[in-house]
């Protein structure tokens, strides 16, 4: 089980920095919406709207490290096996 916890707390942080990484790593906050600058064909005047996407941010990547933690930390709870083999 301890192992366990460790592997899992290191795929949490790798796949939170994969995503990151692919999203754009955003150094802001995580954002819902994107704005997007159009511009109007009759009148050539500039206007903003905003997109609906996802862009993590450092809170998402340090929330998973926090959860990284939280799962480094509890497999210290866990005792390992001695070993109890008899040496001739």
């Amino acid at each position: 089980m301890k192992l366990f916890l460790r592997w899992t707390s290191l795929v949490v942080v790798l796949a939170a920095a994969a995503l990151w990484f692919s999203a754009g790593a955003n150094c802001g906050w995580t954002k819902n919406s994107v704005p997007k600058k159009i511009v109007d064909e009759v009148t050539g005047l500039d206007g903003i709207t905003y997109e609906r996407r996802f862009v993590p941010g450092v809170d998402f990547v340090g929330g998973a490290v926090l959860a990284a933690g939280i799962l480094a930390g509890a497999s210290l709870l866990f005792r390992t096996k001695p070993n109890t083999q008899l040496k001739p």
